[in-house]
């Protein structure tokens, strides 16, 4: 059994190592079906924005390469996928029949308004692709559906872009973890490979950040001078 000392940089029992090992404790050979109830969670409920979702998939695939978790990759994937698909799929219809009633609501503690309009800006600069790349971006994977049913995005052509992304995701991440795992080095460092892996997924959103922030100086210091000018 691998451990992680402290594989987040938030509480103890979102770290993936952890998580996996309590459900191995939990429910034994059945603790893939824990991991699948985080991962709809996470890419289906609004609640579930907080939540692991790429690092726990390297760490499954991780630990079924070691035993941890007692059951093929040939079946673990494939949950996994299927987990991801369900997720999208409520998230879409929570947006389609609740959509203005979930986005108009005030900020609470974990729900920001910054999230919707970030995932907004994302949605409206991809468009039907979005839907795709948005499997690979945290936070906005989880809103993103729900915009899709917002907008009312035609049911068949969100699912086909979901189906796409769902399987590069879940099969092509946790089969990396199932790969790597069985390396000494990855096996040692999980707290640094995982905090890699979270790192690697929010940069996109810290390359968009930065560039919108850049983008409204220069246009801040373009509409001072022309003031000036005048």
């Amino acid at each position: 059994m691998i451990h992680s000392h402290q594989a987040t940089l938030g509480p103890q029992w979102l770290d993936p190592a952890y998580l996996i090992n309590s459900f191995v404790a939990w429910i034994g050979p059945w603790a893939i079906l824990g991991v699948m109830l985080v991962i709809f969670a996470e890419t289906g409920l609004l609640v579930g924005f907080f939540l692991p979702g790429d690092s726990l998939l390297f760490t499954l695939g991780m630990f079924v390469g070691t035993g941890t978790v007692g059951v093929s990759i040939w079946l673990a994937a494939p949950l996994v996928y299927l987990a991801a698909i369900l997720g999208n799929q409520c998230g879409y219809f929570i947006g389609y029949k609740a959509g203005p009633a979930v986005f108009d609501r005030p900020d609470s503690r974990f729900f920001k308004k910054e999230y919707v309009d970030r995932t907004s800006e994302f949605f409206a600069k991809h468009g039907g692709k979005a839907v795709t790349l948005a499997q690979f971006v945290p936070i906005v994977r989880t809103f993103t559906p729900v915009m899709a049913g917002v907008g009312k995005m035609h049911y068949r052509h969100f699912f086909m872009f979901n189906v796409l992304g769902a399987t590069f995701w879940a099969f092509g991440i946790t089969w990396l973890g199932y790969f790597l795992g069985s390396v000494k080095f990855i096996q040692e460092n999980i707290d640094v490979i995982i905090l890699a892996i979270v790192f690697v997924s929010v940069l996109p959103m810290m390359i968009s950040w930065l560039s919108n922030r850049f983008s409204s100086k220069r246009e801040a210091n373009r509409t001072a001078g022309s003031r000036e000018v005048k």
